[in-house]
């Protein structure tokens, strides 16, 4: 399977997924997955979707600038380092972000195994 073309679907249905239903991204973590947020861990599934869904904004939208990834050891894992801008409802100007993913393969799938992101500030 193509690294690029998994990537790039990944990236897809992960930010379509944060824009319209936060808490569906549930089933792409585990609970030893860890996300780290502007600095702040946190792990296992359920608490990186509490988090996700408790961000001071209920509607936004990811425009995806760039997408780089790497294959990550002898399992079939992968890098996947996103930049965009995120455009939250009622906002003049877009944030920058960058966002990095650890993904496992898992019987023929992937799951989120870690998680960092940050926003970019000029």
């Amino acid at each position: 399977m193509d690294p690029d073309a998994v990537a790039k679907a990944f990236v897809e249905h992960y930010y379509s997924t944060f824009d319209a239903n936060r808490p569906g991204l549930v089933s792409l973590y585990q609970e030893g997955s860890m996300l780290t947020f502007e600095g702040q861990k946190i792990q296992g599934s359920q608490n990186i979707v509490a988090k996700l869904t408790s961000l001071p904004f209920q509607q936004c939208k990811h425009n995806i600038t760039t997408v780089d990834c790497q294959p990550s050891g002898p399992a079939g894992g992968m890098l996947v380092f996103v930049s965009g801008n995120l455009q939250l409802a009622g906002e003049q100007h877009a944030l920058k972000f960058s966002q990095m993913f650890h993904l496992i393969s898992n019987q023929g799938t992937y799951y989120v195994f870690n998680d960092i992101f940050r926003l970019n500030y000029a």
